[in-house]
């Protein structure tokens, strides 16, 4: 197996079929930098390990290449590496968490624990000296304490404890690295000893409270501890640089029995090593290694005498110390100041043969070489939130910017930072480039926005001050003239590029609130017939206003239309269309699941379609570049939704097999760009501080689509039962059914039949087979029909056949159903909460509210309606049907509808629908 022969440094070596994914992950940039960076080899290779949001990144420095551990769904939470650097434990947080134990000498998974910890996931994880078990701290509100061995094919911990609330949140975890039955961990305020034997599944445990009536003086939070190297004591460092010691009296053997209490364990002194806070402790053969927040690392022998100081100017408040295993010979002489990179001074006679690696809470990693004592930084990433996203139009540039200022430019093919330049006065929000590749703009969290030069990054001109809030979208016209932006108080800004002095220079145009919600999308075109540039801003209020950039001058922005897309659900973004027909079309994506097809000019939407439904909306789609190897009939688009990135194959029909989708950022995809030639499409993600690059392969998705079958077999897949099933044997009636009612059922006249219905006949069959479109949608679904082939033959279509239909319903239907929730929110805005606490709608709101909002019924049409609901009177054997008369309506309601209507009562009794438990 790949395992039993795997030796070190080996997965580089290992081949990937990267041809099975249409988007397979091939480069992260940034880390968490919460957790620790370990070194996994050193010398003529440095190989690190860090996390970067859901995946383990194994990096080699010196070849610039990566391998990533992917397996996780939520954002890691913790992780360990074993003692011989081989095997690395990962644990995550939030809905399904795993346990996870990967080889870092071939990069297989081993082993994967699930459903560990029911409740939040895992908070804290170590493995012992010997690889054979891991320990695991819940990140629940009470907290449970797991010893697994891992080795074993067993999904149970050979161990577990409960602790109690008063315990405080343990989140640090340690071994004994010379008894694996005895570990310890902290909260900030209390200290626990474990001690566990595998007969009895039993654990022990020994709580210490920290207080200043304990030790008699101010200790502060405790940060990390560890087991001193001579078994006999316990060391735990504080937020006030002080050093708490532990003294454990029994042996440290382990008993038969677990004993009254683990141990005699006693705080018998706190040492103060300095002022400042202590970040890190370690124990390294009979060496006490301290980290601290002024980026120091101090080396002190057993009885707490220093022994050497290693520190440098630009290491920030450090996060984590990792120790190569590779021994060095040792150094003819001291680490002394003689290097240029240190400042580090020294004291007693003590030579260090590891290197080391450290990270800072900042986001920067350095190497430390002992012998020299050279500090060389191998990562600097953001430190706060990556937002803005923008890849160059002409070369393999992209350009990423954080919340923290730093703004990078990377060569993304030899994966090189070629150019970065930090902004102090506010972070970045969004980023474009202009389309002849010149000019690099960029939206801050103060409302400013910087035009750079793309390759120097220096300002082209003054920054501009317009806007009172942070700047969210920022987009360059076709012809790089003109510059848009929206910002969150709802406002469009526009600035555009003039004759100056005979050099081209920007100035403000105008700017307007356009929108009385967020803006979702600003999107640049090209008027039909002219190249005149578009712009077009997309709101949350459903709005699309178009702006007359031609005729607006000075301070006046002049808009065109103003058209409402949407009769209820939220338009979330916006593209345009590739023409594919003789009809020009923009895009959107709702928060409904549903993607629409409207005509650029008269704004009428022509088709609706069942979108990607991938966990969450899609927020942000973009046309695939094509490549110059594509074929030139086939067209692709990029998604994000709130945490994964995908793809979806042009046109767009609903075919659920023509799209796929990978989690990219757990805790929220923020942004993507896509590269000139389409070939990577990159994702930003957010709090996440990560950048991920992803190669895009399209066959995998062409594959993928083909074996999903043609014509009409995906379209019987998304109907219940399929094609066999009940409901299109049903359907199948209705359709039949209507004719019969067409040709009248009394008739003798002989039958035709057919296999179309008209189209008026379309509302009845669908609301028969249980879906109730507004009237709005009934006339999208009729007219979508009826100028399906307008554009090309001028003739109008009056009938529609059963697979059409299908087609229709899977597409307009609601793409998750029916839902309780839906109607809970509806009371939530539109009711009051009555004596009993029940959200509820008085009866006469509730047909005022039928009456007077939205598609309003008329006092007819509502008493009809009521009547044929509630009216269910039992059909006598051997007569007609009975009908209810409309005039009895008012007596109706007053008798079948209760003075207050709960959200049960309206759904059960009113509507007749089942609700799901």
């Amino acid at each position: 197996s790949l395992v039993w022969g795997a030796a070190p440094g080996m997965v580089f070596g290992r081949n990937r079929d990267r041809s099975l994914y249409p988007l397979d992950l091939t480069w992260v940039f940034g880390y968490n930098s919460s957790l620790a960076v370990h070194s996994l080899m050193d010398g003529e290779d440095w190989v690190f390990l860090y996390v970067s949001s859901h995946t383990v990144v194994i990096h080699d420095i010196l070849r610039n290449k990566q391998f990533h551990l992917q397996g996780h769904t939520n954002v890691i939470s913790c992780l360990c590496v074993s003692e011989n650097k081989r095997w690395i434990a990962t644990a995550d947080r939030g809905p399904d968490a795993l346990i996870m134990v990967w080889d870092s000498y071939s990069g297989v998974l081993v082993r994967t624990i699930f459903e560990s910890h029911s409740e939040d996931g895992v908070c804290a994880i170590d493995i012992s000296q010997d690889a054979k078990y891991l320990v695991t701290i819940s990140a629940a509100a009470v907290q449970e304490v797991c010893v697994w061995r891992w080795t074993l094919p067993t999904e149970n911990a050979i161990c577990s404890i409960e602790l109690k609330p008063e315990f405080g949140h343990q989140d640090y975890v340690i071994f004994n690295p010379q008894n694996p039955h005895e570990f310890l961990s902290n909260s900030k305020t209390q200290m626990i000893f474990y001690l566990w034997v595998r007969r009895d599944m039993a654990c022990c445990v020994s709580v210490w409270l920290l207080s200043p009536q304990t030790f008699k003086c101010l200790v502060g939070q405790f940060n990390q501890s560890v087991f001193h190297f001579n078994n006999t004591q316990a060391l735990t460092c504080t937020s006030a640089g002080k050093l708490v010691v532990w003294d454990m009296d029994n042996p440290r053997t382990l008993p038969e029995d677990l004993p009254p209490k683990p141990h005699g364990i006693t705080a018998t002194k706190v040492v103060p090593m300095q002022e400042e806070s202590l970040t890190v402790l370690k124990v390294l053969d009979s060496c006490i290694i301290i980290g601290d927040v002024k980026g120091q690392v101090k080396f002190y022998d057993g009885q707490l005498r220093l022994l050497t100081i290693y520190s440098h100017d630009e290491v920030g408040p450090i996060q984590s110390i990792s120790f190569s295993k590779i021994l060095r010979d040792p150094p003819s002489a001291l680490p002394g100041s003689n290097s240029s990179w240190s400042d580090s001074s020294n004291s007693g006679f003590f030579t260090l043969n590891r290197n080391f690696i450290l990270s800072t809470s900042d986001a920067t990693t350095f190497h430390v070489a002992t012998d020299n004592t050279n500090f060389e930084r191998i990562m600097q990433e953001a430190k706060k939130a990556v937002n803005a996203i923008a890849c160059h139009p002409q070369e393999p540039f992209v350009a990423v910017g954080s919340h923290c200022g730093l703004l990078k430019v990377c060569e993304y093919k030899q994966t090189q930072y070629i150019a970065s330049r930090i902004f102090t006065e506010a972070g970045i929000q969004c980023l474009s480039y202009d389309p002849e590749g010149c000019f690099l703009a960029a939206g801050f969290t103060d409302g400013s926005v910087y035009i750079l030069d793309a390759i120097s990054l220096q300002s082209s001109c003054e920054a501009f001050q317009f806007s009172q809030s942070p700047v969210t979208h920022i987009s360059f016209s076709h012809d790089s003239k003109y510059l848009a932006t929206a910002d969150e108080n709802y406002s469009v800004i526009v600035y555009k590029r003039v004759l100056q002095n005979g050099s081209r220079c920007w100035e403000h145009l105008a700017g307007l609130d356009s929108h009385y919600k967020p803006i979702r999308g600003i999107l640049f075109g090209v008027h039909p017939g002219s190249n005149e540039p578009r712009l077009l801003s997309l709101g949350e209020d459903r709005q699309l206003v178009e702006y007359d950039l031609t005729s607006s001058i000075k301070d006046h922005l002049v808009v065109t239309h103003r058209d409402r897309l949407e009769q209820a659900a939220v338009p979330l973004c916006l593209t345009w269309y590739p023409q594919l027909s003789t009809e020009s079309f923009f895009l959107t994506a709702n928060n409904c699941y549903k993607m629409k097809l409207y005509n650029t000019m008269t704004k009428v939407c022509r088709k609706t379609l069942l979108g990607p439904t991938y966990g969450s909306p899609l927020e942000k789609i973009q046309i695939l570049p094509r490549t110059s190897s594509a074929d030139p009939q086939q067209h692709y688009l990029v998604f994000i939704t709130k945490d994964k990135v995908g793809l979806q194959m042009l046109p767009v029909d609903g075919n659920p097999h023509k799209s796929s989708a990978f989690i990219c950022h757990p805790d929220g995809a923020s942004d993507f760009a896509i590269s000139h030639d389409g070939r990577y499409v990159f994702t930003a993600g957010g709090k996440e501080r990560t950048l991920m690059k992803w190669k895009v392969n399209l066959d995998a998705l062409d594959a993928a689509a083909f074996l999903g079958g043609e014509d009409l077999i995906p379209f019987y897949r998304l109907l219940d039962g399929g094609r066999e099933g009940k409901f299109f044997r049903e359907l199948e009636d209705y359709f039949y059914y209507v004719q019969l009612c067409r040709q009248g059922i009394d008739t003798l006249e002989k039958r035709q039949v057919s296999t179309h219905i008209p189209l008026e006949e379309i509302p009845s069959v669908m609301r028969a087979i249980g879906f109730y479109p507004s009237e709005e949608e009934i006339e999208e679904m009729i007219n979508e029909v009826k100028f399906s082939k307008y554009a090309d033959t001028g003739e109008e279509v009056t009938k529609i056949n059963l697979g059409d239909f299908i087609k229709l319903y899977t597409n307009h239907r609601p793409a998750l159903g029916l839902s309780m929730k839906t109607i809970q929110r509806a009371f939530q805005v539109l009711g009051y909460d009555n004596k009993k606490g029940d959200r509820v709608i008085d009866r006469g709101d509730f047909l005022s509210l039928l009456q007077r909002r939205g598609e309003q019924m008329t006092e007819d049409e509502l008493a009809e309606c009521l009547t044929t609901l509630l009216c269910r009177r039992p059909r006598e054997e051997g007569s007609e049907l009975d009908t209810c008369d409309p005039t009895g309506a008012a007596a109706l309601t007053e008798e079948e509808i209760p003075a207050e209507i709960t959200p049960e009562i309206f759904v059960a009794d009113i509507l007749g629908l089942p609700i799901a438990e």
